[in-house]
């Protein structure tokens, strides 16, 4: 077997045709180091593609070589390939066809962040956490996230099978899920009774700052704003400016995040300005355990602050930041770079958010009663010869209080909404009085 051994000095022009970076003059030994494991790698291609059964193409060994570097550092960073990084700009400025679902590496599985709001993925009932075993029958052992996303998305109206395996199950279950154009909208929102408005961001985009103000702007118009709920759940993150710049709307000064990496060019500290917050109206966020990465940034924030309540479940707890470094082919390194901590200095890294109010979601969507005796209880309206009411019957203040139908309808299928609308409602009725005199504030 003939084999042929490279030089030193060629090896990383050979490979890159850059200079090897991230260690300085003063550190020779780490340089040498670096030198040497190059060169053992280029002789290894060299042998491959020389006696290897098959033939070897120089490119997909180097990509397949990247991409292990990269997944043994961390779940989070990874080789971008120039269609892999046209993909994810994509999913910060538009759209996609696809199933509505983010996922990660996590104990070498393919792992749910959250499904997207109101996607294939969501309506089927996929959930945080929830392992990807197989894609049309295919395991998804030793595949990277890019690689798992490239087999899921295609046509429109095509249909794509995928195994799951949930902490509580015995067997892993099939989804068959259709694709479809999945719009990334960023916000939503609704009123919920006059005074109480309902917002949903689904993903930190581009702009997704000024989509939260306009529709916050939209419900002030229909009525003063008494208290807001903000939905965090099944939102993966996005982009940090934009989870700052959400933050500093409900902060009027003081920390929102700070960041510590290796370089000190990643120890970054973003501060609330007072000229940027809206109102100082009753909050409550709700998060669950797709609540992720930058809307965990959000979540701290406001809890750290005591800015508002947080209720649901213990968040996903990614508490990582990745830069997006493009490349001279038009690919994409993605790259952790640094960890964020909340103003208190807490890291959610694993351990994630821990709500003020911890609501689980029922089974059956409704809101947990207390249960009582099966007798039906008598009120006054039961007894006999019963006063009727008095007054002139006017029902002016009943109409202004009234929940909408759309309202009516989400709160009875959502137990977690139901207690957010609760606390924020009690909270708006003790805003609204002085806390000393008692007397009631004119409005």
């Amino acid at each position: 077997m003939r084999i042929r051994l490279i030089p030193a000095a060629l090896v990383v022009a050979w490979i890159f045709l850059l200079p090897v970076a991230g260690f300085s003059k003063s550190d020779p030994k780490q340089e040498e180091i670096t030198y040497r494991y190059l060169e053992t790698f280029a002789n290894v291609l060299s042998i491959l593609q020389e006696n290897y059964v098959e033939e070897i193409e120089a490119k997909d060994a180097i990509e397949g070589a990247i991409n292990g570097l990269l997944l043994s550092l961390d779940p989070h960073s990874a080789y971008l390939k120039p269609e892999n990084y046209r993909e994810f700009r994509d999913e910060t400025d538009g759209s996609f066809t696809g199933i509505g679902i983010r996922i990660t590496l996590e104990d070498g599985v393919i792992t749910v962040i959250s499904p997207i709001a109101d996607t294939p993925a969501d309506k089927a009932g996929i959930k945080a956490h929830d392992k990807i075993l197989k894609i049309d029958g295919v395991p998804t052992k030793g595949k990277t996230p890019f690689d798992a996303v490239k087999i899921m998305r295609g046509p429109k109206g095509t249909e794509v099978t995928l195994s799951i395996f949930r902490d509580g199950w015995e067997t892993s279950r099939d989804f068959t899920l259709r694709r479809s154009e999945i719009p990334l909208v960023s916000v939503k929102s609704m009123l919920l009774k006059p005074g109480f408005g309902y917002l949903r961001i689904a993903n930190f985009q581009r702009n997704t700052t000024n989509e939260l103000k306009q529709h916050l702007d939209d419900l002030q118009e229909s009525s003063p704003l008494q208290g807001i709920i903000l939905d965090l759940r099944n939102n993966p993150g996005g982009l940090l400016d934009q989870a700052v710049s959400v933050s500093d709307l409900f902060l009027e000064q003081g920390l929102i995040v700070y960041t510590r990496g290796r370089n000190k060019d990643q120890d970054l500290t973003f501060e609330a300005k007072a000229t940027n917050t809206l109102g100082r109206f009753p909050l409550v966020l709700l998060v669950n355990e797709g609540t992720a990465s930058a809307s965990e940034i959000v979540a701290g924030a406001v809890q750290d602050h005591r800015r508002g309540v947080i209720v649901g479940t213990k968040t996903f707890g990614k508490g990582s930041v990745q830069s997006i470094i493009p490349l001279n082919d038009g690919a994409g390194l993605k790259m952790t770079t640094a960890h964020y901590y909340t103003p208190l200095g807490r890291s959610i890294q694993v351990t994630g958010i821990t709500p003020d109010v911890t609501v689980k979601v029922q089974n059956d969507g409704s809101t947990e009663t207390v249960k009582t005796n099966s007798s039906r209880t008598t009120r006054e309206a039961d007894l006999e010869n019963h006063f009727s009411p008095q007054g002139d019957g006017s029902p002016e203040a009943g109409q202004t209080d009234a929940l909408s139908a759309e309202a009516s309808q989400r709160l009875s299928s959502d137990n977690q909404l139901q207690a957010a609308f609760d606390i924020l409602t009690s909270l708006a009725l003790y805003a609204s009085y002085d806390t000393e005199s008692g007397v009631p504030l004119s409005n």
